[in-house]
């Protein structure tokens, strides 16, 4: 049986370093850009006609929150919001030039700064826990609807 507290106590303290060197590394190279930016920018990048509420759904955030962060991204010329021609009540995020180059740039570390950090961990160790982490995840969001 496993201890579910220590199992909790490490995807906990792993995510957050992780999480916290990451940032640092993003900050550092991109402008002051932050690794929730970076979040967004590859979600409004990646999901076809992304609304805040995808964002909300994806980063288990709130609609406040994740409007408040979307409105940074724009003041900061990183993404417009449009008419959503399907719905008025909500609007469709793009990537604006300068959004879609500092997602671009930033890509480059953020994959050199995991692979640096997954160094040294068998690469069947890291497929087997990348399968248990997303269905673990999968089962959490389940249980949240």
């Amino acid at each position: 049986m496993t201890d579910g507290w220590q199992l909790f106590s490490d995807l906990v303290r792993a995510e957050t370093r992780l999480f916290n060197q990451l940032d640092a590394r993003v900050r550092t190279g991109h402008d002051g850009l932050t690794l929730g930016q970076f979040q967004m920018l590859e979600l409004i990048a990646t999901t076809p006609d992304c609304r805040v509420s995808d964002i909300v759904a994806s980063m288990d955030i709130g609609v406040g929150t994740a409007s408040k962060a979307v409105d940074r991204l724009e003041a900061a010329g990183l993404c417009r919001r449009a008419s959503n021609p399907h719905d008025r009540r909500s609007s469709i995020l793009a990537l604006t030039p300068d959004g879609e180059r500092a997602f671009a740039a930033a890509t480059p570390t953020v994959d050199a700064v995991i692979a640096e950090r997954v160094q040294g961990i068998a690469a069947d160790d890291l497929a087997t826990t990348a399968r248990v982490l997303s269905r673990l995840r999968t089962v959490l969001e389940e249980l949240s609807r």
